[in-house]
């Protein structure tokens, strides 16, 4: 067995929230599970620090980062169905006050989660909503199935999105289409998300694991440091193109797996 994992499989052990998968035949990706069924995820203080956690080892050891939710008992067919995030855990949302809010404690670690060095892709079944959402909107693709339903209920609650809602959702389906998701709470389903690109692809519940494997094979398959500097440079401000752009592809120039990549490409045209 390869020791590579063994540092975050001994983090790990402890979670309560979250449980890690991780493949030694893979090393180039790590799958986290939320596991908190009883609540339909409700993502709690403990899921946070659990996330920023991982979110530590992650920075250290860059993967792909695959996140995806559980299945809960329908109570009135009894049979199992997908749920990514219910939101916030209302119980702990409901006794919360100024100072709480202003901690910032899901707003922080989801850009922690975005800000990973490599891609992160939520593979998103059932309900996600309010922090769950914004969760999903942290990452760098979703995938979903039919029974997605995604949208931010706070203002029907009280309160306001705190977590990534109020400016990323503008950056992903426009301020128009924003401003109704959040003062109206409407909530989206797979095939509007998909018409708004909110989610890249949809698929059978069954077949969406694997689904976002396939697109993990499918940058695992491009170099690394490619992979890296293009997450880092797509997000920085207008001002800083092509500068910055410039400077990744000087980068790029430099590296061994360059000249490896394209002697390879050449060979294949002789």
């Amino acid at each position: 067995m390869s020791a590579h994992f063994d540092s975050l499989r001994e983090l790990s052990e402890p979670f309560e929230a979250l449980s890690v998968l991780c493949d030694d035949d893979k090393p180039d990706r790590v799958h986290v599970v939320m596991s908190r069924p009883e609540v339909r995820n409700a993502i709690d203080e403990t899921m946070a620090n659990e996330f920023s956690a991982l979110c530590g080892w992650l920075e250290r050891n860059p993967a792909i980062l695959l996140i995806s939710g559980t299945t809960i008992e329908d109570p009135k067919s009894g049979k199992q169905r997908g749920i990514f995030a219910s939101g916030a855990d209302i119980r702990q949302l409901r006794e919360r006050r100024r100072d709480d809010a202003l901690r910032g404690v899901n707003s922080r670690v989801f850009n922690r989660i975005h800000s990973l060095p490599m891609p992160v892709i939520a593979a998103i079944d059932g309900y996600a909503l309010g922090g769950g959402a914004e969760l999903a909107y942290a990452a760098d693709f979703r995938l979903a199935t039919p029974k997605v339903k995604i949208g931010q209920p706070e203002a029907g609650l009280g309160i306001t999105a705190a977590a990534g809602a109020m400016w990323r959702l503008k950056e992903l389906v426009g301020e128009v289409t924003a401003l109704e998701l959040l003062m109206t709470g409407r909530i989206l389903d797979a095939t509007e998300a998909l018409e708004l690109r909110l989610v890249n692809e949809v698929h059978e519940a069954d077949e969406l694991i694997e689904q976002a494997h396939a697109l993990a094979d499918r940058i695992a398959q491009q170099d690394p440091l490619a992979v890296r500097l293009t997450k880092r440079v797509i997000h920085m401000p207008r001002e800083a193109h092509p500068h910055v752009d410039e400077l990744a592809q000087a980068i790029t120039f430099e590296s061994q797996a360059k000249f490896d990549r394209m002697q390879q490409f050449l060979d294949k045209k002789k």
